[in-house]
């Protein structure tokens, strides 16, 4: 009734320190016996496991119990590791859900209702290192602190820190090394109270230096807000600190406190430097400071009031107090004699001129700046030729306004400043430098310009007094209506007294002289001219216009001079320096005219040259012939003569030969006569030089002899002097290395050992002699 299902099935082997896993395994009792069912069946636990471990005999697995996995060594936990635990069910004291820790070192036994999630291994906490921790639910930490759930903290014990399960490691935490330059700026997060027992109130800020700490760790609730390097002074600088920090550590808000070099500090939170580092106010002896108070304060012996100014003058050195404010360094201004500046009374608001001196402003005094209108800026910086044409003198640097406004009047001109002030003007004629008050501006010239005249095309400071000219084009119609062009030019002048004050206004008293000279002329000569026809005006035009211009005197005649009395100028001459039509036919029709009559004045020229080159070459011809006869003639007379001359030269021809040969031989044997005496002179004189040169040679060579063998004589003697002084030092030296003692014992020692010997063979008395000694006795 019976039958094999499985099997044979290998039985379990556990060996020590291992383990095993049984599903499904069989209930026991009490006594760990195995419980059957009614029909003989093993009773098994559905569902469930059992671990079972080492045992000495191997067991086999009974009908429905599984192996779960394999055979399996039990877990070492080595040292700084721990096994996170989680009770799956509940045990004892355990509740499904609780985690622990299984810190090693040590071997961990499994069991059902444990699960092992994971394997923690410690963290290492360096020196100057804290651990942030983070608390999951309420707890106790390692120095049995009791933690809220989120509440995070720091463990600053160096070693190995295994975290708790219920502790979450936020981060590792460096310190800051604080040193004698950098202190740390710190913030509270909240209200706390910090490691060195202080307490913090939320946002208050504060700094950690070297004095309270070499390194710092910042805690969870504080806030690094940076690193402060230290603020060092030498003995020349100056700081002032804004909102200083009391001893309580609360900000002074609107105090201010000053800090002298040599010193170091750190500024605290919420202080700042005003100006930042400053140095020592070092005056010279043209220098001094502009101070002024902030609040009453007692000065050395003075008492200062709240805005009080007053000057230190150098030379000294300065440093302000927290109840003054330095306004400015000021500098003596030198001025030359043509400079000056502007300085304006703060007190009363008075402008004055300072001219020519060195002046240092004073506590209540402060420069002024001169505004003038823009044009004037522009003819400041610009040179007035006597063409009219104003030439830029390349790029002027910008005026200083504080500076007196100083402008060279050029030569016969002149320059109407007004003075607004004291409602009068003056006039300055050049060459001269005119330098503004602080009421007083330039009359500025506005005149007409270009051909024909435009007005307000010359802008200039001062006035030409001339004499000059102006050119104008005036167009004018004649009777028989005519339209002409005319380009006239004017010479003029001013009629000025620089002693007579109202004629010199005068000349001023016309805004654009130029453009109403120019208009009152051009009406003149457009009136005139109407009342002629273009004929008679094209012949007489100029004493036309000049008429016209002019007036005539009682004599009939034109007079030299037209006066404008409102300005006194004058108007000297009248140059017409082009009359053209300004009709086009017109212009044709006077060109055709002047055109026929050049050709009738060239063709009558042309006539009278020829005329004349005919009558000039008759007379060249009448000379030709003339000079030819004259010159055949003449060349007859040198053909005579010619003949004569040669005759007379055959002549001499046959006598002079035989003559010059005679005297060419008797001079050629004088020559050779000569030469032979001269030779011989030659001769006997380089004999004479030879025998004295080799005289010569062979006495300095003998003289050289002689030296040398001197310098060897001499060196010898030199060399035997020094050997002996050589040889002399060492016996020298020897006998005082040696001294006395030493050779007085050399010497008796020979003796003393002959008398010693001689004592040895019982001698009392005995005689020594040889040849080349004495006799000596000697008596032992």
């Amino acid at each position: 009734h019976q039958s094999v299902v499985s099997g044979p099935t290998a039985m379990i082997m556990v060996p020590p320190r291992n383990y095993c896993i049984i599903e499904n395994p069989v209930l026991r009792d009490a006594k760990s016996n195995v419980i059957r069912g009614e029909h003989g069946q093993f009773k098994l636990r559905h569902s469930d496991q059992e671990i079972r471990f080492e045992s000495a005999d191997p067991f086999p697995l009974y009908p429905g119990e599984n192996l779960f996995g394999k055979v399996t060594p039990l877990q070492v936990v080595a040292p700084n590791t721990a096994i996170r635990l989680r009770a799956i069910r509940d045990f004892k004291d355990r509740k499904a859900g609780d985690e622990w820790l299984y810190k090693g070192p040590g071997t961990y036994i499994p069991a059902v209702e444990v699960q092992v999630v994971e394997v923690t291994k410690a963290i290492i906490i360096k020196p100057n290192q804290a651990l942030r921790l983070k608390a999951r639910k309420d707890t106790i930490d390692f120095q049995n602190k009791p933690r809220k759930a989120g509440e995070e903290w720091l463990v600053r014990v160096e070693g190995a820190y295994l975290p708790d399960v219920h502790e979450e490691v936020r981060e590792t935490i460096s310190a800051y090394v604080l040193t004698e330059k950098k202190a740390l700026h710190l913030s509270a997060i909240t209200t706390f109270t910090d490691i060195r027992g202080s307490e913090r109130k939320a946002g208050e800020q504060w700094l950690v230096t070297i004095n309270d700490a070499e390194t710092h760790i910042p805690d969870v609730y504080e806030r690094v807000v940076g690193e402060i390097p230290i603020t060092t002074l030498t003995s020349r600088q100056y700081a002032i600190v804004l909102d200083p920090v009391d001893s309580n550590g609360r900000n002074q808000f609107g105090f201010r406190q000053l800090h002298k070099g040599e010193t170091s500090f750190f500024l605290r939170p919420g202080e700042r430097l005003e100006s930042g580092i400053q140095n020592v106010h070092v005056l010279e002896d043209d220098e001094a400071l502009l101070l002024r108070a902030r609040e009453s304060f007692q000065d050395d012996k003075e008492k200062r009031k709240p805005g009080d100014r007053w000057m230190i003058h150098g030379p000294t050195d300065y440093v302000p107090n927290i109840h003054v404010d330095v306004v400015e360094k000021r500098r003596a201004i030198p001025l030359d004699e043509n400079e000056g500046i502007y300085v304006r009374d703060i007190k009363n608001g008075r402008v004055r001129a300072v001219k020519g001196q060195s002046y240092m402003l004073k506590s209540d005094e402060e420069l002024w700046e001169k505004h003038v209108p823009t044009v004037v800026e522009e003819l400041l910086g610009k040179d007035v030729t006597r063409d009219k044409n104003i030439r830029d003198a390349g790029k002027t640097p910008a005026r200083d306004k504080t500076r007196v406004v100083a402008y060279r009047t050029p030569h016969n001109s002149a320059v109407q400043i007004y003075d607004y002030k004291a409602k009068q003007s003056r006039v300055v004629y050049g060459p001269d430098l005119v330098m503004l008050g602080p009421d007083e501006q330039f009359t500025i010239q506005s005149l007409s310009g270009e051909v024909p005249k435009r007005p307000h095309v010359i802008k200039s400071l001062c006035l030409l007094l001339g004499p000059d000219f102006m050119t104008d084009v005036v167009v004018v119609e004649t009777s028989d209506h005519a339209r002409l062009s005319l380009k006239l030019s004017y010479n003029w002048h001013f009629d000025y007294d620089p002693a007579d004050h109202s004629k010199s206004s005068a000349i001023f008293s016309v805004p654009d002289f130029v453009g109403d000279a120019c208009k009152a002329i051009a009406s003149r000569v457009r009136g005139i001219v109407a009342a002629h026809s273009f004929d008679n005006f094209h012949k007489g035009s100029a004493s036309i216009i000049r008429e016209a211009v002019f007036g005539i005197d009682s004599d009939g005649k034109a007079r030299n001079r037209f006066v404008f009395t409102a300005n006194n100028l004058v108007i000297t001459n009248i140059d017409i320096q082009s009359v053209e039509p300004v009709d086009s036919r017109t212009r044709d029709a006077l060109q055709k005219s002047v055109q026929l009559a050049i050709e009738i004045t060239t063709k009558s020229q042309e006539a009278e040259a020829r005329h004349e080159a005919e009558r000039r070459e008759q007379q060249a011809r009448g000379r030709l012939e003339r000079q030819k006869i004259a010159d055949e003639a003449e060349a007859e007379k040198s053909r005579r003569s010619l003949l004569e001359l040669q005759a007379a030269s055959a002549a001499v021809e046959s006598t002079g030969q035989a003559t010059a040969e005679a005297k060419a031989r008797a001079q050629a044997a004088e020559i050779e006569g000569k030469g032979a005496v001269k030779q011989s002179e030659l001769a006997a004189e380089a004999e004479a030089i030879k025998a004295s040169a080799t005289l010569e040679q062979k006495k300095a060579s003998q003289d050289a002899a002689i030296a040398h063998q001197k310098a060897l004589d001499d060196l010898e003697i030199s060399k035997a002097r020094d050997l002996a002084e050589i040889e002399a030092e060492k016996f020298k030296s020897i006998v005082d290395a040696l001294g006395s003692a030493t050779l007085e014992a050399i010497a008796q020692a020979g003796p003393d050992v002959q008398a010693k010997l001689l004592a040895g063979l019982g001698l009392k008395t005995f005689l020594l002699t040889d040849a080349s000694s004495p006799l000596g006795l000697f008596r032992q």
